[in-house]
């Protein structure tokens, strides 16, 4: 435990209990669970050869040198770097690399995008961005640039750009001096000519132009003249106006000042008058409630024993209904829940029941869907097996019995065994199946007549039916 003071250029960085994150201060007491770290804010050099290379493929060295430090300003970068930065030393190799990382790689990036002449001609602009995007980098660790040098670019060995664009400036330089100096010859005799011709050509011009200029000299003096007596004139108008503004403002002033006085003047004598009413007032409340209080005591005896006879009664009254009511209330709801649960169990069971019937809808679909796929998709087919394994030409030919028992039917039976027929066959079972078969057109044609169905193709097509359709 101690008081801890910062010198001018440090800071201290303390952590520990009763500190949510860290407090920076330059003097605090600082307890035996709290951590003290005195770091330097001073700004440091920090030089750099950065190797680069130009969008032409041109490898160059940039000497730079960087004046960093952190950015005591902005409590939020000074915090950034206390956290991030202040356990290592500023001149150690970790803060020299991380500075040097970040200021090589975005000036690598940066030139990777130039030209070399773009480079060399654009210096100003290239330093500028140069700074703008390692500020940018720098930020996240609480760290500004006071200061960025760039010096003279430098060819790296192999590769002597600038030494070459030197010569060429340099033969470029002699060359246009040997010009400048043949023009400035030729100039001059001519000149010498062209100025003893405009000698005389000036000489004439001047004197016409004296006179003129004379002449209008003479006139603007005396618009000028005119000019000013005006706007004196119009100056001295204006000050008289206000002039006559400032009395009036002051006029309105002086008459609002006697209103306030005499208005606060009246307002005083009826504050006076109101409080000695009040006052009044108090004295003979006070009075009346001396006596309304003398008389309370008299009657206050007997009107208690009264009540709380009266309170006694009406309390056992009342226990005695809230007992029955509870009674009768206890009743209902033992029937209510009665009447609920019973409809629960109903609502159960019809939930149960549709739950079975939207599983059996769904084995019924599974099924159908199934009989479909195994014949191809031919409905026919399908309602055709159905019907049979269904029994549903058993249940017609059912009820059609039935509906003609008690009639009494003339039937006809057909019988085409002539001696066509028979010759072909024995007087077996070959006979009777034939005639089996030859019933067939009559039972279904009456089939198609009640459902609307025919028969499978195998068997045939009824003629009744195709003149139908």
């Amino acid at each position: 435990m101690g008081y801890k003071v910062a010198r001018a250029s440090e800071y201290l960085a303390i952590t520990g209990g009763g500190i949510q994150d860290i407090k920076l201060a330059k003097k605090s007491w600082v307890f035996p669970w709290q951590s003290c770290t005195v770091f330097d804010v001073s700004p440091v050099n920090y030089t750099f050869e950065v190797q680069a290379m130009s969008s032409e493929k041109l490898p160059f060295v940039i000497p730079a040198v960087f004046t960093i430090g952190p950015r005591v300003d902005d409590p939020h970068a000074l915090l950034l770097y206390a956290m991030l930065m202040s356990q290592h030393d500023k001149h150690s190799n970790h803060v020299n690399e991380l500075v040097q990382g970040v200021i090589e790689g975005e000036t690598r990036v940066l030139v990777a995008s130039m030209t070399m002449e773009e480079v060399f001609k654009g210096t100003k602009e290239f330093k500028k961005e140069v700074f703008e995007k390692v500020q940018l980098e720098l930020n996240q660790f609480g760290l500004v640039i006071y200061n960025a040098n760039v010096k003279q670019l430098v060819d790296v060995p192999g590769h002597e750009y600038f030494s070459y664009l030197g010569q060429k400036t340099q033969m470029e330089a002699a060359n246009q001096a040997k010009i400048d100096v043949a023009e400035a010859k030729m100039k001059g005799e001519v000149g010498a000519k062209e100025r003893t011709g405009l000698t005389i050509q000036n000489a004439a011009k001047i004197d016409a132009e004296s006179k003129i200029i004379s002449t209008q000299r003479l006139g603007e003096g005396t618009k000028e003249e005119i000019k000013v007596k005006s706007e004196v004139q119009v100056f001295q108008n204006e000050k008289a106006g206000l002039v006559a503004q400032a009395d009036a403002a002051l006029a309105i002033q002086k008459a609002a000042l006697t209103k306030s006085s005499r208005v606060a003047e009246v307002e005083a004598a009826k504050a006076v008058a109101m409080r000695e009413a009040e006052l009044q007032t108090q004295v003979e409340k006070m009075n009346a409630l001396t006596r309304t209080e003398k008389l309370k005591a008299e009657f206050l005896s007997k009107a208690t024993v009264e009540y709380e006879t009266k309170v006694q009664e009406a309390n056992w009254e009342l226990y005695d209904k809230q007992k029955k009511a509870e009674a009768v209330l206890y009743e209902k709801q033992k029937q209510a829940e009665a009447t609920k649960a019973a409809a629960d169990a109903a609502f159960y069971a019809k939930q149960k029941e549709a739950e079975g019937l939207v599983s059996m809808a769904n084995a019924q679909g599974t099924y159908i869907k199934t009989l479909l796929g195994a014949v191809d998709n031919n409905y026919s087919a399908m309602r055709d097996f159905l019907m049979i394994n269904n029994g549903i030409y058993q249940d017609i030919a059912k009820s059609n019995a039935m509906a003609i028992r008690d009639l009494q039917p003339k039937i006809s039976v057909w019988n085409q065994g002539g001696a066509g027929v028979d010759q072909g066959m024995s007087s077996g079972g070959m006979k009777d199946i034939a005639g089996l078969y030859k019933m067939l057109p009559p039972v279904l044609d009456t089939v198609y007549e009640q459902t609307g169905m025919q028969p499978p193709a195998w068997i045939g097509t009824l003629r009744g039916a195709e003149s139908r359709q």
